[in-house]
């Protein structure tokens, strides 16, 4: 018997035995006359990712590819032709247990898997699964068998790389988010589609932008970054807020109070992104690209992260109660270097101020004359510069109450005797222009804090903390921290006025 260059099968001398050999070309789909088909055929067989060998009915090697080659180092030239697998791909023990296994698909039918070890040509043992299934014959009966194999390695890295993509996209207790080269979504976890507040199959083709509103930016450099320069050495923590369904709705800018809770009231003012919440999600993110090209092609970015919101805001509330705790220690050994009690007080206010708030006002309650009518009268006494945030000194005496409008939070927290948080609607410039005016607070301020001051059982006025845009809203931490801070200004001024 000779063999043919590569993979192109043997041709056997004619007989009544070689009849029954796997042909090259069967009469149901051979080829046209004067057509050869044996290059097309070896072309197909050397560019399979499969190590594939066949036999005829006899046993013998009739195709060998160039995975094979590779797997085992024996040639094309060197197998076709051989009967069996004794003495040179296997060992003489394990010969002819390997050969029956294989051989014995043609009396099954069905496709059979099996795992033995087949010896390289220098000598080493390699172990294999092989797949088997028979080849029939022009009469329908089986005239040989075709055998695909592959390092059993190669194939447990396969079925576990399968397994952990299903397992990260169906049970990860984590949030898993395949990202196209576009960043667009491409699959995501049920864990994931819960994050972003969306279904798994809804959300798919969908840019981030229509899922985050803050923090997509920062989202998407970082995929950028990924898909250009590889995954990064360590996880990052990303702050997003979620896009609201109900975002683009008009909402009134109105002001209402609610909550009256421990003499703490809470003015909002509804407008777009009142209800939006921030989440801290630790990231990690890994480039995705194909193993079936010659070159690194990117097919996208895995981001997988986890949300730790609860865990880094109690991180940053301890480290915020650190940080107002030394504040407070240092104002009131400051303040007793001070020869004036309301030198006293503006220390305070100082120190009150850093990380806290950009401007801080002071308004002591007017005692009301005889012949005064109306309700609680406040008169400014100090106040940070209007441009910018500053020191707090006080003001030059005028004696004139601040105009207040009725229902604004300073006369409110001076009623109740207790803290009230107010925060404008983020609507536009104009209208957050006109709601600031009318409360008569600098302009730009979008949350304000306003907490009584009493000492001795009476209530000498009301010290006011806002915010610019930049910062978040007061919460109940900031109200007892503004507490806090009015009750050792309120010690003071009770001291300036007698």
């Amino acid at each position: 018997m000779t063999a043919s260059a590569r993979s192109e099968p043997a041709r056997p001398a004619r007989s009544a035995r070689s009849t029954r050999s796997v042909p090259a070309q069967s009469a149901a789909t051979g080829p046209a006359p004067g057509r050869d088909d044996s290059d097309l055929l070896t072309a197909l067989l050397d560019g399979m990712d499969a190590a594939l060998c066949a036999f005829d009915a006899d046993g013998t090697v009739t195709h060998w590819n160039r995975e094979a080659e590779r797997v085992l180092g024996w040639t094309a030239a060197e197998a076709v032709g051989r009967k069996g697998l004794a003495g040179w791909a296997a060992r003489e023990a394990d010969a002819d247990e390997v050969q029956r296994r294989l051989m014995a698909v043609r009396d099954g039918g069905g496709r059979r898997v099996h795992e033995f070890a087949l010896v390289t040509k220098d000598g080493g043992r390699v172990l294999v699964r092989t797949q088997s299934s028979p080849v029939p014959g022009a009469d329908g009966r089986p005239a040989g068998v075709y055998c695909a194999f592959s390092e059993v390695h190669s194939q447990i890295d396969l079925e576990r790389s399968i397994a952990l993509s299903e397992a990260l996209l169906e049970d990860a207790s984590w949030n898993v988010v395949l990202v196209d080269a576009d960043l667009r979504v491409a699959v995501v976890n049920g864990n994931a589609a819960g994050a972003l507040r969306t279904g798994r199959r809804t959300v798919l083709g969908r840019p981030l932008g229509e899922l985050l509103d803050q923090g997509v930016e920062e989202v998407e450099s970082a995929l950028q970054h990924v898909l250009a320069e590889g995954a990064p050495p360590a996880p990052t923590e990303l702050w997003v807020t979620l896009r609201e369904t109900d975002e683009d709705l008009e909402m009134a800018d109105a002001v209402r109070y609610e909550g009256f809770e421990e003499g703490e009231a809470v003015v909002r003012a509804f407008g777009p992104g009142s209800g939006a919440v921030r989440r801290c999600w630790r990231s990690g993110f890994l480039r995705l690209a194909s193993p079936l090209a010659e070159e690194p092609v990117p097919l996208g970015v895995a981001w997988i992260f986890q949300d730790v919101t609860e865990a880094k805001t109690h991180e940053q509330e301890s480290a915020r109660m650190r940080f107002r705790g030394s504040q407070l220690h240092r104002a009131a050994r400051a303040a007793a270097e001070c020869e004036d009690p309301m030198e006293a007080a503006s220390v305070h206010l100082d120190f009150a101020l850093a990380g806290f708030a950009d401007h801080a006002l002071v308004d002591l309650v007017r005692e009301p004359s005889a012949h005064a009518a109306g309700g609680v009268r406040l008169v400014r006494v100090a106040a940070t510069p209007c441009d910018s945030p500053g020191p707090c000194p006080p003001t030059a005496p005028g004696g004139i109450p601040v105009a207040y409008p009725e229902g604004h939070p300073a006369l409110q927290a001076v009623e109740r005797c207790g803290a009230v948080r107010a925060s404008a609607s983020r609507t536009d410039e104009v209208a957050l222009a006109q709601w600031t005016a009318a409360r008569k607070w600098p302009d730009g301020t979008v949350h304000a804090l306003c907490a009584v001051l009493r000492s001795r059982g009476r209530t000498l006025g009301v010290v006011t903390f806002l915010r610019g845009p930049t910062r978040r809203a007061f919460d109940r931490t900031d109200a007892a921290y503004a507490e806090d801070v009015a009750a050792r200004v309120a010690a003071a001024m009770d001291l300036a006025g007698r």
